[in-house]
């Protein structure tokens, strides 16, 4: 394994000359950074009615675009009336200034526009990291002691069996803390992994790359292995939560009570395993699938550990999932464990009612990695009727994925790196015996997967043509709820895969048009990533910000973002009460304002995967 190459995140400033005094609050614009022949839109809020917009390049009277609303929106909620500018002609690297009658904003074009943010949001899982000291070369000035080494962690009543009774202490370390507590849960930890390391699968190298074996290799190498470093650290900790007896994994690993706003180090409660569940057992197996493939195109068959460590995962992956399928109604009801044992869990349920779309991605990964048929009619039994958004609640998207990453991987080999100098009559037999080959069975299921998903994303393309954003996600109601800026990433996600699928520009163009509004081209002008724009997010609900006694909070963190639900309204005031503007920058805001590692993977995923298809 190579040494690590992050580098401490950096702060993205928008530098601007202009001697006009900033105001960027009426004009809506990504405030990261546009790559040249992207498309590149802003909005501009009712309160200012100008009818054009002119632009300089910064800190010049040198004008480079001027022009008229591409149409105007209203907002379905409030009424606001609110005009999209389209200034797609400027490809010219550099840094430019929007001007609107007052009110002004930088923005910049650069061949490398999401370098920072891409290196900060996977590093920011780094910050995460529980039971290790954080170096300073990767961590910068966020750099802390280690807490949480969980070496005495207790069986819980409710996961307690003849091997491990009540009160056994195992050792439980490493891992990653979930969002803005302190604690390790598996089905949110499992789903991260998965989405990440498919994601990732799905651009191993450029396309010249490909042309020379070696090259591939290196430049497979130099993207895969940052993304498995990080996420091996939480997959080490997963083993840890199996129960090496019966297969069973506990749900989460937790204290009874969520701890104060104080940092690792200060806390003192017990942690306890708590009841094995089969989401967790199913998300565990799931997960696995995608690590064993990310470790072998991470070290491309240079590192011998990765050949010994796959039998190892499916292993465990085989045995979760023969538990789950013995246990299928073993779901996880923090309500009824607390009616029965003690001592009471407060923390994060994680709780479900259902296992079928666990049983669709478990099932999906087992049988594409054993050719077993027992897998494959599961495939088959839990194969879902449409496509959906991705959660951690709702995962069989990974189990999709999974499917077109196998089609885009078998077509890789037998092209690209298996080249045999044999007669091409006798190639077919030589690919079948290598097991580089779709059967028709399999190649139905692909397509399925293919059109469910294509169906998805057309029919969310049609909600961009009335957006006051310029977005396919965000123009419903319903589309702003716990943790929604993740969800304009997990869009962007499947746009993508419907760009490999298709090779349509029109759903590459969505995907960067969904990560636009969460970088700024939205209803509260925030950057919704902390470090990030003009106007980022400063009092995240994080115990590891607030607790730190640094001003800025750690860089690359994607908060929830607009939330009507207002769950958190008894300790928050909202300014607002409409969908996209239910969002406040404070500390007690959990409902809109925390941090959690299944938003940062979808963001993760997203940035890497435009940077990687821009850059190639």
């Amino acid at each position: 394994m190579k040494s690590r190459s992050f580098l401490p995140a950096c702060i993205l400033a928008l530098a601007c000359a202009c001697s006009t005094p900033q105001n960027p609050e009426n004009i809506r614009i990504n405030q990261v950074g546009f790559y040249p022949d992207q498309e590149k839109t802003l909005t501009l809020e009712q309160d200012n009615q100008c009818a054009k917009v002119e632009i300089y390049k910064a800190g010049t009277d040198e004008k480079v675009w001027e022009g008229e609303a591409l149409r105007t929106a209203t907002s379905p909620w409030s009424g606001k009336e609110r005009r999209v500018f389209d200034f797609s002609e400027i490809t010219e690297p550099g840094t430019y200034t929007v001007k609107a009658g007052k009110d002004t904003a930088d923005f910049i074009v650069s061949k490398t526009a999401y370098d920072e943010l891409a290196k900060a949001a996977l590093t920011a899982f780094y910050h995460q990291r529980s039971g290790m000291d954080l170096d300073s070369t990767i961590a910068g000035q966020w750099a802390r002691k280690g807490g949480h080494p969980d070496t005495e962690v207790l069986i819980h009543a409710s996961a307690a069996s003849e091997s491990r009774p009540e009160g056994t202490v195992i050792s439980s370390s490493k891992g990653w803390y979930d969002a803005g507590d302190y604690n390790k849960y598996i089905v949110n930890s499992g789903y991260s992994m998965g989405l990440m390391a498919e994601a990732f699968l799905m651009f191993p190298a450029t396309q010249e790359a490909y042309d020379n074996y070696w090259d591939y290799a290196e430049a497979t190498t130099e993207i895969c292995e940052p993304a498995f470093e990080e996420l091996s650290y939480n997959e080490q900790w997963m083993w840890t939560m199996q129960d090496p007896e019966d297969g069973g994994v506990y749900h989460k690993l937790t204290t009874p009570n969520f701890e104060g706003f104080i940092t690792p180090t200060e806390c003192r409660q017990q942690r306890y395993v708590v009841q094995k569940s089969v989401t967790a057992a199913l998300d565990f197996a799931g997960s696995l699938y995608s690590m064993a493939r990310l470790h072998g195109f991470a070290s491309m068959g240079a590192d011998i550990n990765a050949y010994k460590i796959l039998k190892v995962r499916f292993n465990k992956a085989e045995a979760a999932y023969a538990w789950a399928k013995a246990n299928p109604d073993a779901f996880y009801n923090q309500w009824e464990l607390n009616a029965t044992y003690d001592p009471d869990i407060t923390t994060g349920a994680y709780g479900d009612i259902s296992a079928d779309d666990e049983f669709f991605w478990a099932a999906s990964g087992l049988y594409l990695a054993t050719k077993k048929a027992e897998y494959l009619e599961d495939v088959k039994k839990y194969f879902p009727e449409s496509f959906s958004l991705m959660s951690w609640g709702y995962v069989a998207p990974l189990g999709v994925f999974n499917w077109l990453n196998y089609e885009k991987q078998m077509h890789e080999y037998r092209s690209r790196v298996i080249i045999p100098p044999y007669n091409e009559d006798k190639a077919e037999e030589i690919y079948r015996s290598l097991r580089f080959y779709i059967t028709p069975e399999e190649q139905e299921i692909i397509d399925r997967c293919k059109a469910m998903l294509l169906e998805y994303c057309d029919a969310a393309i049609l909600d961009v043509e009335g957006s006051c954003f310029n977005s396919a996600y965000g123009n419903k109601p319903q589309d702003f709820l716990w943790g929604c800026s993740s969800s304009f990433c997990d869009q962007a996600i499947c746009f993508l895969y419907a760009y490999e699928i298709t090779g349509d520009e029109k759903y590459l163009v969505n995907a960067h048009r969904n990560v636009n509004y969460i970088l700024g081209q939205n209803a509260t002008g925030y950057c919704y990533v902390t470090g990030f724009g003009k106007k980022s997010p400063m009092f995240p609900h994080s115990r590891l910000c607030h607790s730190d006694g640094i001003e800025e909070p750690i860089p690359g963190l994607l908060v929830g973002g607009p939330n009507p639900g207002h769950q958190d309204s008894a300790e928050v005031t909202y300014a607002s009460t409409y969908p996209d503007e239910s969002y406040e920058d404070v500390m007690p805001s959990y409902a809109s304002n925390e941090i959690a590692i299944n938003w940062n993977a979808s963001l993760v995923a997203a940035i890497n995967w435009l940077k990687y298809v821009e850059e190639k």
